[in-house]
């Protein structure tokens, strides 16, 4: 329910009071075009009405309305002091609204005790209340649209305005006025049990323990069943480590084998080197030799081939340098309507902006943006794949066991690490000179593959081989047991 000790009843426009000695009712106009806004002031007096003849009326409107839905001032004023006497658990009616508004000293401003009486003689029920606050509703979304729109268009003749940063404040005002006003409502449990039982029995036919899209990597479906909707999933390491070209062969796998549209977004490399990465990965030709030009015959029918089978995927790339979470919000939903995008690739989150508003720290921005993937996973149904950078922390600490990261170590914002459903870690203990584990082991040219936080699963970490001279992860050349699972995963690598 809407909390009115909140409620501030603010007026963005002009008011022009065209006062009447009987009614004393105000007419609000649009400035602009000299048009009287969008209003329903009858309609308010039969809720109004409604709210004071049925005890029970108030709870089925509840979500639709607040004070400053009304259009007219002293209708305003009643709904506040029908608020007020809900709060109390007081009985609504004639004679109780007008003894709050008296104590409020708002009885004189409405018209007096006939007022309030005229607004319980208007309707006969409550039957149609519902239907009622929706039109109430909609003209105060409307009036904010003029409000916004016509402050939007007057800093539109404004030189100095940079139209960029006003168009992405107008999609960000916009979004907000519509998340705010037309939110979800509640459901009977009935609804989600019957979605839950139906991707029981769908789940029943699996023949493999994945519930979502392939990751491409059989260990890490084993941690993550898939990849699932409305999840956002973070690739987290330090400089050096892979995580670039890990998360381009996740998308190379759902792309070309899956055939599921994916987009990424590449703040900071070209669309043309991550192209180039995924044809080194997929041709085996060393990256070195595909930019330099010193491949021979046999290579260069390996890029054509490889090409070949890159070419008209689903793979849709953005490299928008400083793109804002507005932007990308925009991006996001004309990628699915367009193309079907179903996983979302950000590389990296840290060289976001949430907007054009300045924030007083840098933590407290990425944490607006954290949430606002999560946000955005959730109300678009994609998976999102957010890459991310580590603090230096790591880099003082000693061992094999001090230098694995931690939650902890991502950069910037601890609300990353709330947020993400899942956190994974690309880790290459030699990048330390550490080239033994515990047991004696070999670590040269392997990774570390790190689940650091599952919301839905286990945490636990793998073991990719490195090979360098072919820029590729490859299966681990042994069968070492590590946390919960085996490593048993190939994926193509080109060092970041």
């Amino acid at each position: 329910m809407w909390n009115y000790e909140t409620a501030r009843i603010t007026n963005h426009n002009k008011i022009i009071m065209t006062t009447n000695h009987q009614t004393k009712s105000a007419v609000r106009t649009d400035n602009n075009y000299a048009r009287v806004q969008p209003q329903a002031v009858e309609v308010e007096k039969a809720v109004l009405g409604a709210l004071m003849i049925d005890k029970n009326a108030f709870d089925s409107i509840s979500n639709m309305l607040r004070p400053d839905s009304f259009y007219d001032p002293r209708n305003q004023k009643v709904f506040l002091a029908i608020l007020e006497l809900l709060q109390k658990n007081y009985p609504i009616d004639v004679l109780s609204v007008t003894e709050q508004l008296a104590h409020d000293g708002n009885l004189e401003e409405v018209g007096g005790p006939s007022y309030v009486a005229e607004l319980s003689s208007r309707v006969a029920s409550s039957a149609n209340i519902e239907y009622h606050a929706r039109v109430i509703a909609q003209k105060a979304i409307a009036r904010q649209l003029i409000v916004l729109t016509s402050n939007i268009e007057g800093r539109a003749y404004d030189e100095t305005e940079d139209i960029d940063d006003l168009m992405q404040e107008a999609e960000s005002r916009i979004f907000e006025l519509s998340t705010q006003n037309l939110a979800n409502d509640y459901q009977q449990i009935n609804t989600a049990l019957k979605v839950a039982n139906d991707e029981i029995m769908e789940a029943k036919g699996n023949l493999d323990d994945v519930t979502g899209l392939h990751t491409g990597y059989e260990e890490l479906d084993n941690y993550t069943c898939g990849w699932q909707s409305t999840d956002l999933n973070i690739i987290a390491g330090r400089p050096g480590m892979g995580k670039t070209t890990f998360a381009l062969c996740l998308a190379r796998f759902i792309a070309e084998e899956c055939q599921i549209p994916i987009a990424y977004f590449s703040l900071e490399m070209s669309s043309v080197q991550l192209v180039k990465r995924l044809i080194s990965g997929i041709s085996k030709v060393e990256g070195k030799k595909i930019k330099n030009g010193q491949y021979d015959q046999a290579e260069l029918k390996r890029i054509d081939r490889g090409i070949g089978r890159l070419w008209d995927k689903p793979f849709y790339l953005d490299e928008t340098p400083g793109l804002s979470i507005y932007e990308l919000r925009t991006k996001v939903r004309r990628l699915i309507k367009e193309h079907g995008v179903k996983v979302i690739f950000i590389d990296y989150l840290q060289l976001m902006s949430a907007s054009t508003t300045r924030y007083s720290t840098r933590q407290d921005e990425v944490s607006l943006i954290s949430r606002s993937l999560k946000a955005l996973a959730k109300e678009t149904g994609t998976t999102i794949i957010a890459l991310s950078q580590m603090n230096r922390g790591i880099e003082a600490r000693e061992g094999l066991e001090g230098k694995r990261p931690r939650l902890s170590d991502l950069r910037e914002s601890g609300a990353i690490e709330q947020d993400a459903d899942m956190v994974i870690f690309v880790h290459r203990p030699e990048v330390y000179g550490i080239i033994h584990d515990d047991n004696r082991r070999d670590l040269r040219g392997t990774a570390e593959i790190i689940i650091g936080k599952n919301r839905n699963g286990d945490t636990g970490l793998f073991l990719l081989t490195f090979k360098k001279e072919i820029s590729s992860f490859i299966e681990y050349q042994g069968c070492a047991t590590m946390g919960n699972h085996q490593a048993n995963i190939i994926v193509d690598y080109d060092e970041d």
